[in-house]
């Protein structure tokens, strides 16, 4: 058998032109266990805490517990088809999402996968979920209103771009409900919204995605949806790929409103996954660092200086309580991370009151420095005139002579209550609730049916779009009441056409009477 020198040389031309000088050098590991979402791996001797880590079945894990002898891995996908024996390589990046506008209007999953059919997300820019917080000297003092829209919150307990407020209350007492009334709020505010929903049912969040579709929110939100299919490790990270997302327009000086839907079921998935990497378990059997998790990740909330562009990230945290119970560890952990609370009474909401918000222990510690003059005005006294009339009811009702100035506390109380009252999804723009309570506080509503309360102020509403939309436009403008006696005109001559149920009754019954006779 003889060999063509033609063909050797062929032969080693072809070897010299696939020839490449550089050599490919990668830190592998052996995976030594896996189960429950979790997996151990040595000989990733110079892994880093937080990197992205690559199985051979193209599963990544994040590289959690760095060990003497090994590394936990928490993997980010399905850890059914990962076995022991398998190979794992280091990435050398930090556990990073894409962000930019490209995601606006778009539902993804915690790692920034598109999961809502509408096809790839085409951007370049990513950033690292783990970000260290504006140090004191970036930020600067909360100013601007965030206005949700909603009567009793803007009033009672308001919001400033920047600042951390708490929807805290128990299982269906509405705390989704006002978060998405206030996305639905910034519609034509130059507010970017992002809603993390962690651990919800996919129905769920499909609901709540087709609510902010039909109301015209979706166009600048982003949904990021860790739903309960998913492993613990996803909703772990939801949040903080939330805040990474934000952050990049909040550091090009845009506004953003961040809702984390909610923590306690990141809480308890951050729990199962440090029980599975052996970490020692704490009060609870949460782990240690547990304060740590939400404070790390609230604190990147900020409104940064002029310097960095002047840009904000509003933070507002759910958490789920047990029979109302604010004294539990992970609420008290939030409360004591953020700038005040939106309590949820489950009491007020099976009343009747909604939104349920009880008056007593909310709080908000920054935002009535952002709220508007004219807000501040005409709600000064509201706090203290919703305890009075819940004191005085609870004494009322076992009494029956009552003298004139407690009848007319009570009566007063009544339309306060009332007036707070709230249609689902029906956010009111700040102007028109201004000019509400303004007729609540100067008694205009003292002589009116409390039946009639809500369609007073809705027709009340349309009447000063249709012949006063200059009052609103001031109100709106200035932030102030307009000067003089122009709203208690414009009020008063409304009030002079309104006719009561009652009123309206006798009227129709004036009617029949009259065309009886006719006949």
């Amino acid at each position: 058998m003889s060999i063509k020198t033609e063909e050797i040389s062929s032969l080693i031309k072809k070897q010299l032109a696939n020839y490449q000088d550089t050599i490919s050098v990668e830190e592998t590991g052996t995976v030594t266990y896996v189960g429950d979402g979790v997996a151990r791996a040595d000989g990733l001797e110079n892994a880093m805490a937080g990197e992205l880590l690559e199985f051979d079945n193209g599963v990544y894990g994040m590289a959690q517990n760095l060990e003497s002898n090994n590394v936990g891995i928490v993997v980010l996908g399905d850890y059914t088809g990962i076995r022991e024996g398998d190979t794992v390589k280091r990435t050398g990046r930090i556990m990073e999402v894409p962000v930019g506008d490209a995601l606006l209007g778009r539902v993804v999953d915690p790692l920034g996968r598109p999961i809502d059919g509408l096809g790839e997300i085409k951007t370049d820019k990513t950033r690292p979920i783990e970000k260290k917080a504006p140090d004191v000297m970036e930020r600067k003092s909360v100013s601007e209103p965030l206005q949700t829209g909603i009567k009793v919150i803007d009033a009672l307990v308001p919001i400033g771009r920047g600042q951390r407020e708490l929807i805290i209350g128990d299982r269906k007492t509405g705390k989704t409900s006002i978060a998405i009334d206030t996305i639905i709020n910034q519609k034509d505010q130059d507010m970017i919204c992002i809603y993390v929903a962690i651990g919800q049912k996919e129905s769920t969040v499909r609901a709540a995605v087709e609510t902010l579709r039909r109301y015209g929110a979706l166009d600048y939100t982003i949904v990021v949806s860790a739903s309960a299919s998913n492993p613990a490790p996803l909703l772990y990270i939801a949040p903080y790929a939330g805040a990474a997302m934000g952050e990049e327009f909040m550091y090009n000086g845009r506004d953003v409103l961040i809702i984390y839907d909610d923590l306690s079921k990141q809480a308890d998935a951050y729990r199962e996954l440090s029980l599975i990497l052996r970490r020692p378990p704490g009060r609870e059997a949460y782990p240690g660092d547990i304060f740590y998790t939400h404070s790390r990740l609230l604190e990147r909330a900020a409104r940064l200086s002029d310097d960095l562009g002047g840009g904000s990230m509003t933070a507002l945290p759910i958490i789920q309580t047990q029979a109302g119970d604010v004294s539990a560890y992970i609420p008290t952990n939030v409360i004591s991370i953020t700038d005040g609370q939106i309590f949820l009474n489950a009491d007020s909401f099976y009343a009747g009151q909604r939104p349920a918000i009880d008056a007593g222990t909310s709080v908000s510690r920054v935002g009535g420095d952002a709220q508007v003059k004219a807000m501040k005005k005409v709600s000064g006294t509201l706090r203290l005139d919703i305890a009075s009339y819940n004191e005085l009811a609870s004494f009322a009702q076992f009494g029956s002579d009552l003298d004139a100035a407690t009848q007319a506390k009570l009566a007063r109380g009544e339309r306060t209550v009332e007036v707070l009252k709230q249609g689902l999804h029906q956010p009111q723009p700040v102007e028109q609730q201004v000019v509400t309570l303004y007729a609540l506080g100067h008694g205009y509503l003292d002589s009116l049916p409390v039946d009639d309360i809500l369609r007073f102020e809705s027709e009340l509403a349309n009447f000063m779009r249709a012949n006063h939309q200059d009052l609103y436009d001031q109100i709106k403008s200035t932030g102030k009441l307009p000067e003089g006696d122009a709203l208690d005109q414009a009020i008063s001559s409304f009030k002079d056409t309104f006719e009561t149920s009652d009123q309206k009754k006798s009227t129709a019954a004036d009617q029949d009477e009259s065309q009886e006779a006719e006949n």
